[in-house]
């Protein structure tokens, strides 16, 4: 058995594992809406609320950034790297067919890389680094909100341990690349309204 296949064949343990083995009837409720987005409009609206109050006039550009890491993730999982690698869902394959514990459509054909790990994690990445910063908090909980997200993922059928890890990946390196550009603008912006002032 090669690497790769050895891989694979962890990836399909692990995602049985939590799947079919881990699954718990009163939590199919709960797994269905965290990965619902209408669950987390408070934490975006609490987001918004935050930078304006908080950041004043570098919220504008902290919530660009934060649109752009989306706008970035989405389309980057969903048309570049799933159509590349072609692997099918869980929910799709014709090996896992009886074994895969199904909460609702299984969606798109192909899984890796998850976007819901690229989208989530990307902004965690961005969210955490930029507001440590600006603020010096330290907002650990955004990657706690991350994984729970993706964790239900792979609890209802969607994808593979695998597809979230490679997820999460793609987008904690958008994230911290637009975070670069953010801090970029922030300290040019700094440099120009007191050029004597050290960033």
């Amino acid at each position: 058995m090669s690497i790769l296949e050895s891989v694979e064949k962890i990836d399909r343990d692990l995602f049985v594992l939590i799947n079919r083995d881990g699954n718990i009837y009163f939590l199919d409720s709960l797994m269905l809406a965290l990965r619902n987005p209408l669950t987390w409009i408070p934490l975006y609206i609490f987001i918004l609320w935050w930078s304006i109050t908080r950041l004043k006039k570098k919220a504008s550009v902290f919530l660009f950034f934060s649109i752009l890491t989306i706008a970035i993730t989405d389309p980057l999982a969903a048309s570049v790297f799933k159509p590349f690698f072609e692997r099918l869902r869980p929910c799709a394959e014709p090996s896992l067919a009886g074994i895969v514990h199904i909460l609702e459509g299984c969606g798109g054909k192909y899984s890796f890389p998850s976007n819901h790990a690229a989208n989530h994690f990307g902004l965690a990445a961005f969210w955490f680094v930029s507001i440590r910063r600006m603020s010096d908090q330290n907002w650990w909980w955004l990657w706690v909100w991350a994984f729970v997200i993706c964790y239900a993922q792979v609890y209802v059928g969607k994808h593979y341990p695998g597809d979230i890890l490679g997820g999460a990946f793609l987008g904690i390196s958008i994230g911290m690349i637009n975070y670069q550009a953010f801090k970029w603008l922030l300290d040019k912006s700094q440099k120009k309204s007191d050029p004597h002032t050290p960033v």
